[in-house]
């Protein structure tokens, strides 16, 4: 059976509008001809995600996918590394598996560095020889961003057999290098990296650009930089992606890669210079089984009102309407849940801070930012009591194994009367609280205990929690419904006078030893630009 969609057609490779119709059968664009007719909607390419954590929206692949589509997405380059984090392989074949039984369009990745650094614990490890086998197989298109670059640029040889198994199985390698620059930028460039989501001015993209890296730009909830790169997209435009990398539940009810769109609009940026890094540039780059709308192409593409309103009428995935008259028409897949959580639960001796210094280093949070900042603050004559100096104490707690908690301060975010805890916790996913008390945070961190993860809010005698049954990190549940409930524990920390736009995403990078100035582990307060604990 053939079907036929009218349409003002977007053709991405010569930046051309015409009327005409695409003529679909089975899975496959037959042909496009060019015709005159009275339909007014415009037919493009579907929309591609170049990097992006499924586990940071909280749901399943599934769950992922029935929101991507009603937003014009069709794919997405996936790196499964904070399961594998939690999991191993078990959870990368988890997200592959869940992911399968969509007709959304997953591009799973084989992540290069569980744990991220040898700084954290994490529950598994993947070594260059589980890479390698991963790498191998037909469902592993690439090798998931590099986060060690010191490993690479100082010749790791985990590090660098991981680099070249991928060479060796011509699979792309993305890479992770917030603020690298100069020589070190060089060296890891040329050890086979082609891709960066961490760039946050122009001129640390330019200067990856000429070293011949595509640079994702990157709106997620937590790390938003387009506003600083968008001219790229005009001036480097072969040169540049779209990509999420981390968003939570309730942004993506509202939007995903479409927003794109709309912030280009604002922009002055041309229709198709925004339509190309959106469609054509990382299919070319990953060499997705994508269709672009080309006779011959799978039919992967989307139907909008007009390039104004850019509302999504049909999305279409290998010739099957997956979304049409605002309605997904597939379900999410139920599965048996997984986890690996053994932390024990804690008393508040255990955070309490004992050595008196002349002063001590405090985690700085910047809101909109991963990055974070150093900064030094004068003890206060009682150690635990920071309140008058609007800084908090922090707390990371093993879930894996017993041992004893990680304490340090953090400043800007500001909780009063209360605490806030969570086992999303990038990278590897252990239990990270900030909060005002001792008591309240230790309540917070047993609550999650008993839980077995997810994330929780502490007011006194309040506490409210969200279960997250999978890997301690994702729920099999609808997203409105994931959503509603994360928007709730979010007004909750707002209650505490916390004014961060995304308190938990934000919470969740205080303990990543890999984007710098300083973080905190289970292992202790941790200097990343120098890679060594305080």
């Amino acid at each position: 059976m053939i079907k036929e969609y009218k349409g003002i057609i977007a053709d991405v490779f010569t930046s051309e509008f015409y009327k005409g119709v695409v003529f679909v059968e089975n899975s496959v664009i037959k042909k496009i001809v060019r015709q005159e007719h009275n339909c007014d909607n415009y037919i493009l390419p579907g929309l591609v995600d170049s990097h992006v954590h499924i586990e940071s929206s909280m749901s399943t692949p599934s769950a992922f996918a029935k929101e991507a589509v009603k937003h014009g997405t069709v794919a997405a380059v996936c790196d499964p590394h904070e399961i594998a984090n939690v999991l191993g392989v078990e959870g990368i074949n988890y997200m592959i598996s869940n992911g399968n039984k969509t007709p959304f369009k997953f591009f799973f990745g084989a992540p290069s560095c569980v744990p991220a650094t040898d700084f954290e614990t994490s529950g598994a490890i993947l070594d260059s020889v589980e890479v390698d086998k991963l790498l191998q197989r037909n469902d592993i298109y690439f090798l998931s961003e590099m986060m060690n670059y010191p490993g690479v640029i100082y010749e790791n040889p985990d590090v660098m057999n991981k680099l070249s198994s991928a060479k060796k199985y011509k699979k792309r390698i993305d890479g992770h290098a917030p603020s690298l620059s100069g020589e070190n930028l060089k060296k890891y460039i040329e050890e086979g990296i082609t891709s960066d989501h961490e760039c946050s001015t122009i001129n640390e993209a330019i200067e990856k650009i000429k070293l011949g890296v595509k640079i994702q730009i990157r709106e997620g909830s937590a790390a938003k930089n387009f506003a600083n790169l968008y001219t790229l997209i005009t001036t480097h435009n072969e040169s540049v992606m779209l990509c999420t990398d981390d968003s939570h539940p309730e942004e993506l009810l509202k939007w995903h890669i479409n927003k794109f769109f709309v912030l280009g609009k604002k922009q002055g940026i041309s229709f198709f210079d925004i339509l190309k890094v959106a469609t054509l540039n990382p299919v070319l780059h990953y060499n997705l089984n994508v269709g672009l709308l080309r006779e011959g192409d799978k039919a992967d593409f989307i139907i909008i009102d007009n390039p104004e309103n850019f509302k999504i009428i049909y999305t279409v995935i290998n010739g099957v309407e997956v979304f049409a008259n605002n309605k997904t028409n597939f379900r999410i897949s139920k599965s048996t849940p997984l986890n690996n959580f053994n932390a024990r639960k804690i008393i508040q001796q255990e955070i309490q801070i004992l050595e008196e210094k002349p002063y001590n280093y405090v985690i700085e949070v910047i809101d909109g930012e991963l990055i974070t900042k150093v900064k030094k603050v004068s003890v206060p004559q009682e150690l635990n009591d920071f309140k008058s100096l609007n800084i908090n104490k922090i707390v990371v707690l093993n879930r894996y194994v017993n041992s004893a908690p990680s304490v340090g301060l953090i400043y800007n975010f500001n909780i009063t009367n209360g605490a806030i805890a969570s086992s999303v916790a990038h990278d590897s996913h252990n239990i990270v609280a900030v909060g005002s008390d001792d008591k309240l945070i230790v309540k917070a961190i047993n609550k999650l205990i008993d839980n077995k993860g997810g994330i929780v809010v502490c007011s006194g005698d309040t506490l409210i929690d969200m279960p997250l049954e999978i890997g301690g990190i994702m729920t099999e549940s609808e997203m409105s419904e994931t959503a509603a409930k994360y928007l709730k524990m979010v007004e909750a920390v707002k209650e505490l006078k916390c004014n961060l736009t995304s308190p938990f995403m934000t919470l969740s990078f205080m303990s990543l030893p890999v984007i710098p100035e300083i973080k905190i582990t289970d292992k202790g307060l941790f200097d990343v630009l120098n890679f060594k604990f305080i």
